[in-house]
């Protein structure tokens, strides 16, 4: 699947944050008495992706980062969950090569990862909010190695699957409402790099860091 397939769906992700945040002021500003119809958050990732060792390595531990969405009307007791993410990790690799020397390369990979699905969130206990969620899987992924002045690339989207638990502690100030917490989910989406297939999903686990309102 082309890159342009994945800055499609990101860019239908944003529509989405967009306009549900849109609907969410526009709710807050009505003088109706049915005041706090919308919920939802959003908090900052930072955090590290496992890929499979037997794809990726050397490049399998990613520093990653990301932004989860999720609104919900109250009357449904589902959250509809819009998470982007972006990892990196890169290596430098030596080879020894017989009556030549050491020949050193780097390598670099990356993800770009869209999640859309549902979120549980419990709301009670107040402040201490489990959270459960899963959906579709968007992941695009590269590869690059540089040796003796030459490099190669190679890029694939494939889609799959993502599921997560975490568990939020909202804390209260000033009328606002800050959440810090953590993260973990597991992703799968199939991409096919320099014709071999491997898993361009992994394991996620972070810290939180936002707002709910």
């Amino acid at each position: 699947m082309p890159k342009i397939y994945m800055r499609k769906a990101i860019a239908l992700a944003v529509i989405i944050i967009c306009f549900s945040l849109l609907i969410t002021k526009t709710s807050f500003s009505q003088t109706n008495p049915e005041p706090r119809r919308w919920s939802g958050n959003i908090n900052l990732f930072l955090g590290a992706k496992f890929l499979d060792d037997g794809d990726w390595e050397p490049v399998d531990k990613h520093l990653e980062r990301g932004i989860l969405f999720d609104i919900r009307h109250r009357r449904f007791p589902l959250s509809l969950a819009v998470d982007f993410f972006y990892s990196e990790d890169d290596e430098d690799i030596g080879v020894d090569i017989l009556n030549y020397g050491p020949i050193y390369s780097y390598v670099e990979s990356q993800t770009i990862e869209l999640n859309l699905g549902i979120r549980k969130i419990w709301d009670k206990p107040k402040h201490v909010r489990p959270v459960i969620g899963g959906g579709l899987a968007i992941v695009n992924a590269e590869t690059e190695a540089m040796a003796l002045g030459a490099s190669v690339s190679d890029e694939n989207t494939g889609i799959g699957i993502w599921i997560e638990a975490g568990l939020y502690y909202t804390l209260a100030y000033q009328k606002n409402q800050f959440n810090i917490g953590f993260d973990a989910r597991w992703s799968k989406a199939k991409v096919n790099l320099f014709d071999i297939e491997g898993n361009a999903g992994g394991w996620h686990i972070g810290t939180l860091l936002g707002y709910h309102w």
